[in-house]
């Protein structure tokens, strides 16, 4: 027995209370030991937040988070006081028939949870933003929903738009989705303000089967959309009699509207070019050469320097200079002129007739105003960035024109 006690007590033979006089200290033999090669665990969130970036090990802890959020309707407090009623009176006279009938609603609470997961499940959904939006005009964002299951369907999918500081108020209805299948709707929207509309992700939620609970859960999907300005009918003022629109003036050879002369033609010239009023009373055929047309550019100038002690008055009046400037730049570039809109800082956006208004659009949805406390520092750091360019080597010309009108939006 004492051989046994002792082959038990320790794998060496040894007593458990016996010290260990001829052994090396417990670091030496660890240190002594090869270590395997073990892939080292980096030190990451315990919850990532989405599922396909967490690591095989962590899945699960995000399988017992409840990501579903649960509320009842109106139909559903009906629903659960008749169900508590019911509960009581089968308690306190213990009818068997009361419990069976406790049991059957008890049962469609169930099953109304069980195939309102099974709807939520598996469900993808991607947001198509239109190209350009504007302030006044209305746009259509498409919602498009993947079922990924192979076999089960989801019904009565509703999903929400979330935008950042925004309310959720625009939502798309699915009635079914098939499996392995995609089902696109669309919302409209009008945009009551300029600037960057950011949209977080999705509410998914679904009433399935008996509309008794709301079962919802949200998704992150990040998008931007910027918003343009309003833009107004402008009527700009008549050009003197003689010039063209913008003031154009002909120099040389080109590709304009205008006949700059007549030659001979040659090998390799465009036929579209040919003068046949003036072949016919030649020999050969006699080309219409095209002047090139230089139009000034128009520039606007928008002032966004805050005065010290303005209140959300200067924002206002920021609006409307930001609305009097998109408007005449667009009613500019459809007269066919060159347009730079600058801001007193020294920020600028071209457009011309083959670029469009996009750019300048853009650099107007997306202006701020100023703290008049803050010129200095901000222009110091754009002479500096200038200097860096300028010892980088020469940039290219903002479009190789000269800015030669100049209006201020105030």
């Amino acid at each position: 027995m004492g051989a046994e006690d002792r082959e038990r007590g320790s794998p060496s033979g040894r007593p458990r209370g016996a010290e260990r006089t001829d052994a090396a200290p417990r670091s030496a033999v660890r240190a002594s030991r090869p270590r395997r090669d073990r892939p080292r665990i980096e030190q990451r969130p315990l919850l990532p937040a989405r599922r396909e970036d967490a690591a095989p090990w962590t899945r699960w802890l995000l399988a017992l988070r409840p990501p579903r959020k649960l509320k009842f309707t109106r139909e559903g407090k009906y629903y659960l006081g008749i169900t508590l009623g019911v509960g009581f009176a089968a308690i306190n006279t213990g009818n068997n028939l009361l419990y069976l009938l406790l049991g059957m609603l008890l049962s469609l609470i169930v099953v109304s949870g069980v195939m309102s997961d099974l709807s939520l499940r598996h469900l993808t959904v991607t947001r198509r933003l239109p190209a350009r939006a504007q302030v006044g005009r209305a746009h259509l964002v498409e919602i498009e929903v993947y079922n990924h299951k192979k076999r089960v369907p989801s019904y009565a999918i509703e999903v929400e738009d979330l935008r950042a500081g925004q309310p959720a108020d625009k939502r798309c209805f699915f009635l079914k989705i098939s499996p392995s299948s995609a089902q696109v709707a669309a919302y409209r929207r009008t945009p009551a303000k300029r600037g960057r509309d950011r949209h977080t992700g999705f509410r998914i939620a679904t009433r399935f089967p008996f509309g008794l609970f709301e079962k919802s859960r949200e998704v992150e999907a990040e998008g931007d959309l910027i918003i343009y300005p309003a833009v107004d009918p402008v009527r700009l003022p008549v050009e003197d009699a003689g010039r063209r629109e913008g003031g154009a003036s002909l120099s040389g050879r080109g590709g304009g509207d205008e006949t700059f002369g007549l030659r001979p033609m040659r090998d390799g010239d465009d036929p579209r070019d040919i003068y046949w009023r003036k072949s016919t009373l030649r020999d050969q055929l006699v080309l219409r050469e095209r002047a090139r047309e230089t139009r000034p550019d128009v520039q606007i100038v928008v002032d966004t320097v805050r005065p010290a002690g303005e209140g959300d008055g200067f924002s206002q009046l920021l609006e409307r200079r930001i609305r009097e400037a998109a408007s005449r730049a667009v009613a500019h570039l459809k007269r066919g002129d060159g347009v730079i809109v600058a801001t007193t800082l020294g920020e600028r956006a071209r457009g011309d007739r083959n670029s469009g208004a996009d750019e300048i659009l853009r650099f107007l949805a997306l202006l701020e105003a100023v703290d008049e406390g803050r010129v200095p520092e901000i222009r110091a750091e754009r002479a500096a960035r200038a200097s860096l360019r300028q010892g980088a080597g020469p940039g290219p010309a903002s479009g190789g024109r000269r800015a030669s009108t100049s209006r201020t939006a105030s």
